[in-house]
């Protein structure tokens, strides 16, 4: 079974679409530009990379085995990917990318990664030669520069970021072809992103369960804002992202709602409204606040809760829950934020929940992944672990309270 698949030849990949639309090597032949001969040769490589015959011969023409259509669905949408990347790039040729190679992909994502071109010879496995030799190229083809070169700086100029984008969800499909025929080992990577809300139970309790299941599985977890993972979501190095759901539907993107999550008012435990069962606004409004950075989700909940009356003093303006947690302790502020978020501190004594959850402040927590992603049973079993550790959060959930058992 092919382990990388830079190895793989992008022209025995169309061929076998070819082969799979015609039914025979003689008609693919024609329509990819190669002899019979070296058509048979070609598949007859892939399936020993793959590990797996591509075909049945019939009388009938040639069929798809099982293992067969995985690989050519797969290959199908990695194609895809790579013609729309490249579609109108080009000046020069039509179709650049029925030109483009693996070791040309393989270089030029490694320099989109790493940066610089001896990074990306380090990287690749690469000589520094071949590395430019096969961005030259690539440029070449589309008859217009991809990266841009400033002294020993390189960064990709938008024509040089889509084409990256659509080279890695490409390789992308192929790694998880690879995967569905050996689904069973379990020891592909998970990649995604942890939003806060999903941090502190839900993200680790999944994966506790994954873990604990398939000890094989690997992760590969990104912590960042929702504006720092996006982009990562929709370029494929990472499938999914875990946390607050955005408010509205997004072209590109399909968001999966787990659970609600309500927030709480926190404040340190000798804080003077620490034993007010229901503070008013007048009360909550008399201390200073910290809050979420402007235009986020949690800085337009705080403005709700005061909307229409005065603004209490907002001297700090903070994202970083450890840091929130230490200001707490150290003077009479308040803030907002989700009851799994310091439930560790509440429990220990540090803080204490002002009043009760906030009723108007519902958010959705789930999975956010690219439309046209489709998970490998390895994947889908990670959702499946999301799912489970996300029951414990919903309202008459059987299973123990979050916040009364120990593991926050």
């Amino acid at each position: 079974m092919a382990a990388d698949p830079f190895d793989l030849n992008l022209r025995h990949l169309r061929a076998l679409l070819s082969i799979a639309e015609k039914g025979s090597i003689t008609a693919a032949a024609d329509s990819v530009s190669l002899s019979q001969p070296a058509l048979t040769q070609g598949l007859a490589k892939l399936e020993r990379q793959f590990g797996y015959t591509m075909f049945e011969r019939r009388s009938g023409g040639m069929v798809p085995t099982p293992m067969g259509a995985i690989v050519i669905e797969r290959t199908r949408v990695a194609l895809e990917h790579l013609s729309h990347a490249a579609k109108g790039l080009s000046a020069v040729f039509q179709y650049p990318e029925r030109l483009m190679t693996m070791t040309q992909l393989r270089a030029f994502l490694a320099l989109a990664e790493a940066g610089g071109f001896a990074a990306a010879a380090h990287s690749s496995g690469m000589s520094q030669t071949a590395v430019h030799r096969a961005v030259s190229d690539l440029e070449h083809m589309i008859g217009g520069q991809l990266v841009e070169r400033r002294g020993r700086a390189i960064w990709l100029n938008p024509a040089g970021k889509r084409l990256a984008r659509g080279a890695r969800l490409a390789v992308t499909e192929i790694i998880a072809a690879v995967a569905d025929l050996g689904f069973d080992s379990g020891s592909e990577l998970i990649a995604f992103g942890a939003l806060p809300l999903a941090r502190p139970y839900l993200v680790p309790a999944a994966m506790a369960r994954m873990t604990s299941n398939y000890p094989r599985a690997a992760f590969k977890v990104l912590e960042g804002s929702w504006r720092e993972l996006v982009e990562p979501l929709r370029d494929g190095e990472i499938d999914m992202i875990v946390g607050a759901l955005r408010p509205f539907e997004i072209a590109d993107l399909y968001q999966m709602p787990l659970y609600e999550d309500h927030l709480v008012i926190a404040a340190g435990s000798q804080h003077p409204l620490a034993s007010v069962p229901q503070p008013k606004l007048e009360q909550l409004s008399a201390y200073p606040w910290i809050v979420a950075p402007a235009n986020s989700p949690l800085r337009e909940q705080w403005e709700q809760l005061f909307h229409g009356a005065a603004l209490p003093e907002t001297p700090i303006e903070c994202g970083s829950v450890m840091i929130i947690g230490r200001l707490l302790t150290e003077g009479n502020f308040l803030t907002l934020l989700s009851p799994d978020q310091v439930a560790l501190q509440i429990r220990s004594g540090l803080l204490a929940q002002v009043g009760a959850p906030l009723e108007h402040s519902r958010r959705l927590v789930g999975i956010s992944t690219r439309r046209s992603w489709r998970p490998t049973a390895t994947q889908r079993h990670f959702l499946d672990c999301l799912e489970e550790a996300a029951t414990a959060m919903r309202p008459g959930s059987t299973q123990p309270a979050l916040r009364s058992t120990g593991w926050v």
